[in-house]
């Protein structure tokens, strides 16, 4: 265990603890109750915490120890268990497996048109704000940063935005564009990233970085006057007199009432044939076919990262494209189990693949990338996951990772602290790039 050094105080502070409040109180929406009637529910997670799941309780009441017993200890399609042997046999059945569960949508075979809407350098980096249109939904919107001055190719960097129950805001939340910086997004990467845009810091050591808004972020997000028929509880976002999208209560009552649409828009992905991770993996891909394309970025060199929900779209992208051949998982690796008993009302519906848990654990999404290089890396005081289940996801990890004669590919490190990505965190994952992207 790894305890971190002279932790920035700041990288403390309730970024992510108030996305939990967020999330107990987007569930207050869907009851169309107001929150400050739910007062007990603001504590949900501290009582959670201290519920004894052994004496029968758990998040679902008496069900919980009878749902958790549904999960198989070693699944079928783990490469934990005995009849696989052979690793491009069980990576075959694996991956084919995990992708039918995930019903990702069609992909064109086509690499969208990237149109370069800015071109510019800031803070010793080139930076090119780009764009492309996919079949479905607004303009994506990205941005591309490099050393400035630097003519060869060059390593590159996938970075994966986080969640934070903040969607108005996509790529942003990871970068930094010029000194002007919109009061929300200083505030969130004080209390997430150690007061760092870690892709303008990764940039800097070397690396071609693109971080794209993906589905339902920033440029992609549901705009709410296209949604027809539905507010929540008492957010009120029907008033345009206001217009004026970047002011902050604006952007607050927005990330409200997307938060509360979220279960609305899993239900429809559902009722479409798809999934959440589906449409994720097939944008992020969409992002990657983009960066390894690049004439600056060196072909076989490409890594992905995040924090939070960007460590969701790593376990599922890295653990499915083998294009990502360096991985960076920070704050979100557990157990299914852990979602079953304790923590599922602290993570977004964009997590659930349904029907996976009967193949594989959650781990082992990201272990389907054996042997590529990956890091995982954990917070102790994490309030999203329960520290013996993220030791159980370790666990896992390395088994599969041993078994497949790759035990020096897989690292884990254990932080203390809440839910964050700060700058000792970054160093070790920054470092991580650098060994085997680098090499």
């Amino acid at each position: 265990m790894i305890k971190e050094e002279n932790p920035d105080p700041q990288s403390t502070v309730s970024g992510r603890r108030g996305f939990i409040k967020t999330s107990v109180s987007l569930l207050a929406f869907s009851l169309s109750l107001p929150t400050h009637k739910l007062p007990a529910m603001m504590n949900a997670e501290n009582m959670i915490m201290k519920k004894d799941i052994s004496n029968g309780k758990s998040i679902i009441g008496a069900y919980g120890e009878w749902a958790a017993s549904l999960l198989k200890p070693v699944p079928p399609l783990s490469f934990r268990n005995p009849e696989w042997n052979d690793l491009a046999s069980w990576k075959k059945e694996a991956v084919g497996k995990t992708k039918e569960c995930m019903a990702s949508p069609a992909r064109h075979h086509e690499v969208p048109k990237v149109t370069i809407d800015k071109k510019y350098v800031y803070d010793g980096l080139e930076i090119e704000e780009i764009s492309w249109q996919l079949p479905y939904g607004s303009k994506t919107q990205a941005v591309v940063l490099k050393p400035a001055g630097v003519d060869k190719p060059l390593p590159a960097i996938l970075g994966l935005h986080d969640h934070a129950g903040k969607k108005y805001f996509g790529y942003r939340k990871i970068v930094r564009t010029g000194d002007e910086q919109h009061p929300q997004l200083k505030e969130h990467q004080a209390s997430d990233y150690g007061g760092m845009a870690w892709a303008n810091e990764v940039a800097r050591r070397g690396y071609v970085v693109l971080v794209h808004d993906t589905f339902a972020f920033g440029s992609r997000r549901v705009l709410y006057e296209d949604v027809q028929g539905l507010n929540y509880g008492d957010v009120d976002i029907t008033n345009k007199s206001d217009k004026d999208p970047e002011k902050s209560e604006n952007i607050e009552t927005y990330n409200r009432w997307s938060g509360a649409h979220e279960h609305v828009m899993s239900k429809s992905l559902f009722c479409a044939g798809t999934t959440w991770p589906g449409v994720f993996l097939s944008e992020d891909q969409v992002a990657l076919d983009i960066l390894a394309a690049r004439k600056d970025v060196i072909s076989g060199k490409i890594g992905c990262g995040g924090l939070s929900g960007g460590g969701l779209r790593t376990v599922y992208l890295a653990g499915l494209d083998p294009r990502i051949k360096c991985a960076v998982c920070v704050g979100f690796m557990t157990t299914w189990k852990d979602q079953i008993l304790t923590k599922s009302f602290t993570h977004t519906w964009m997590t659930y693949a349904p029907l996976l848990p009967n193949y594989m654990d959650f781990p082992e999404i990201l272990g389907l990338r054996v042997p590529l290089p990956t890091l995982v890396l954990n917070n102790n005081q994490d309030e999203l996951f329960t520290l013996d289940e993220m030791k159980k996801a370790d666990g896992i990890l390395k088994e599969v990772f041993t078994k497949a004669g790759a035990g020096e590919k897989y690292a884990a490190k254990f932080y203390e602290g809440p839910h964050k990505f700060d700058t000792a965190m970054q160093k070790d994952a920054f470092n991580w790039f650098d060994k085997w992207l680098k090499s």
